[in-house]
């Protein structure tokens, strides 16, 4: 086999595009990684020695017949069919391959999972639930406001520098997938919190460990930029406090987010602008969020439902 076609060098390079050209998140270039060596190791135990121009559907069928024998979820197999099918993809587009052979395969079905949300009495009382007489709970105060005012990814949040904050003006510039940006308007009481957390608080964080100045809106207890783990932890502890027994992620507020403003009014295609996704049809699972609620309220309050 020539060298060039040893699965790690045509892997590699797949995941630096992934990386420079698509800006795509690290976890997401992580788990294209792990689905691309789990399906090597399977095609070197079943050929030695054969390179990604040796694949045939033969070896995709093994290949499915072998994840279904694992007893892996739909949705694992569904991704990992689908990292083959782009990795492929890019074989060809560089002249690797002449064609995919993941191109015609289907992968299994999946159960449309409507997103978890919040009440708007549960994100009432987790957003009132940080400590103000303190500086990191000033600081939580703000993140909490930020992600539900905003309904930004954990990502965007993590990544926000100071000059894209605009609070006089109430506007937030983030940076989405791919490296797209988008204006979304601040409400008041985010603007209020993040102007309790910015005149003093994150100063006195980064002045009292002497951390290097950095450009990053939010920083931890010493002063360095917060990361995406760490909002999660955050999270996690005010819904432990607050005893809210739902399964919640910085993610549930950003559904949250677009959930209410469909329930207030909100169109569609303002709701997609507001988050960022490139298709309205990512957006349109709310629709159907919003109409179970219709529904449930139906038939709990008309006397003939």
């Amino acid at each position: 086999m020539d060298l060039d076609q040893k699965p790690d060098r045509w892997a590699e390079a797949f995941l630096d595009y992934l990386r420079i050209e698509k800006d795509d998140s690290p976890n997401t270039i992580l788990n294209y990684k792990d689905d691309i060596a789990a399906f090597s190791g399977f095609l070197q135990k079943r050929k030695a020695d054969a390179g990604w121009t040796d694949v045939t559907i033969l070896d995709i069928r093994s290949y499915l017949a072998e994840l279904h024998r694992e007893n892996l979820a739909r949705r694992t197999i569904a991704r990992r069919i689908s990292a083959l099918r782009s990795f492929y993809r890019y074989l060809l587009r560089e002249g690797k391959v002449k064609l995919n052979p993941f191109a015609k395969v289907r992968t299994p079905k999946l159960e449309k999972r409507l997103p978890v949300f919040l009440e708007e009495f549960e994100i009432n009382q987790l957003l009132e639930s940080p400590d103000l007489s303190t500086e990191l709970g000033r600081r939580d105060r703000a993140v909490l406001e930020l992600l539900y005012s905003t309904g930004c990814r954990v990502s965007e949040l993590a990544g926000l520098t100071l000059d894209r904050m605009d609070l006089s003006n109430r506007y937030v510039l983030l940076m989405g997938k791919g490296r797209k940006e988008r204006i979304v308007p601040l409400g008041r009481p985010c603007v209020k919190a993040m102007t309790a957390y910015l005149d003093g608080t994150r100063d006195a964080l980064m002045e009292r460990y002497q951390a290097k100045p950095h450009s990053m809106v939010f920083v931890n207890s010493r002063g360095t930029p917060l990361t995406a783990r760490s909002v999660r932890r955050i999270l996690d502890k005010y819904v432990e406090q607050t005893a809210l027994t739902k399964h919640i992620s910085p993610h549930t507020i950003r559904h949250t987010f677009a959930t209410h403003l469909l329930d207030h009014g909100a169109d569609l295609r303002s709701v997609q602008e507001l988050l960022g996704h490139s298709s309205l049809s990512t957006t349109q699972i709310y629709t159907h969020v919003t109409a179970e609620r219709i529904t449930a309220v139906y038939r709990k309050h008309h006397p003939r439902a």
